[in-house]
């Protein structure tokens, strides 16, 4: 089990670090030891993990060069996309912004929030309201640019925890030429700049295809190889960073337990929200310990199964709000081995062949590169 170093070596720290590099105002310390610089270009790779990439050499000979003298960074908790965006757009731990996985019950509506899609009356400033480092960066005078799917720009994701950058947007993501020049364009401007940059595909893949098939490792030289071109684009002195927002394992189609075939998981539960490998457990009518303890004997040495109050004590989610307590599940359970627990309520999920979520170093650990 991997716990995050919030505040040290996580994806929440990244932000802080290049703000202190640029002279933002409030950041004295960069805690990741980057190279100074006034001009940064932060690349996340979306499912890019830190072991996947360590065995994928002959795929990646300009990432894999970036390798010697890297280190790792770690994804918060859980290890999925909205967490890990938010993460590393406020600078915050999620126990402080509150986007609490993929999807999670609100509070105050009881509703399931998908935050992907954030089909929903949300209004996703107010769901997660603290500062971006992006906004802060924008407010001390940086040129701060998003480059992605023009899509992204106005998701409720984008603006619960990516908003403040101006936004260049491309609409095809096989357009190399053009993302790479956007990028290098918005790098150039301004005195001091700052610009992120998403690619979403080797996820999907690894999603769709697993992250150990040949299909995986074809988009990951794809990627390897707008990387090279991006980096060869920028002037010297913009320093590229390269990470990604949580790794991946392959579950087998026989390794997905179906929570709605057990009636003893189900007992007592009044909502399942989350991922199949860290899946939420919402308990209103019965003691979350016995609906703790149920899962726990069904999982066995497949899952960490914790309740909500212990996964905070054992520092999961970093320091958290008490305004923010109520959206993860009353029982938390993080697989361990190369299992799943699926949900009938999200039947498009059962296809999946990649997963992430929980708190292995698999999915935990991302890389920290410096081109």
């Amino acid at each position: 089990m991997i716990i995050p170093a919030y505040g040290s070596s996580t994806l929440a720290d990244l932000l802080p670090s290049v703000a202190a590099r640029l002279g933002v105002p409030g950041y004295e310390t960069d805690r990741l030891g980057l190279p100074a610089a006034d001009r940064y270009v932060v690349v996340l790779i979306d499912g890019l993990g830190w072991d996947l990439l360590q065995g994928a050499a002959a795929q990646t000979p300009y990432l894999g060069s970036l390798l010697a003298g890297s280190r790792s960074l770690t994804a918060g908790v859980p290890s999925t996309t909205v967490t890990s965006l938010a993460s590393l757009g406020t600078g915050l731990p999620p126990g402080q912004h509150g986007m609490v996985g993929y999807t999670s019950r609100v509070p105050a509506t009881g509703e399931i929030l998908n935050a992907l899609t954030w089909e929903s009356d949300l209004v996703a400033q107010d769901y997660q309201p603290k500062v971006t480092e992006f906004e802060r960066a924008r407010a001390a005078g940086i040129a701060v640019t998003s480059v992605a799917l023009e899509r992204f720009e106005s998701t409720g994701l984008t603006q619960a925890g990516l908003r403040g950058p101006a936004f260049l947007g491309f609409r095809e993501e096989r357009a190399v030429d053009v993302r790479v020049a956007l990028t290098v364009e918005a790098a150039l401007r301004g005195e001091r700049s700052l610009v992120y940059a998403y690619e979403r595909e080797l996820d999907h893949t690894g999603h769709v295809d697993g992250c150990a098939s040949p299909a995986w490792r074809r988009h990951l030289g794809r990627v390897d190889r707008m990387l090279a071109q991006l980096r060869e684009a920028l002037p010297a002195e913009v320093v590229l960073i390269v990470t990604g927002d949580h790794g991946m394992v392959d579950i087998p189609p026989w390794h997905q337990l179906i929570a709605e075939e057990h009636p003893d998981l189900m007992a007592g539960v009044d909502a399942l929200a989350g991922e199949g490998r860290f899946r939420q457990v919402y308990v209103d009518r019965e003691p979350v310990a016995a609906v703790a303890r149920r899962w726990a004997e069904r999982l066995g040495d497949k899952a960490w199964v914790r309740t909500r109050d212990e996964a905070i004590e054992a520092g999961w989610f970093g320091s958290v709000d008490p305004e923010l307590r109520e959206r993860w599940g009353h029982v938390l359970v993080a697989m361990r081995t190369d299992w799943a627990v699926m949900t009938r309520q999200f039947p498009r999920e059962l296809s999946l062949i990649g997963m992430h979520g929980s708190l292995t170093a698999a999915e935990m650990t991302v890389p920290l590169l410096i081109g």
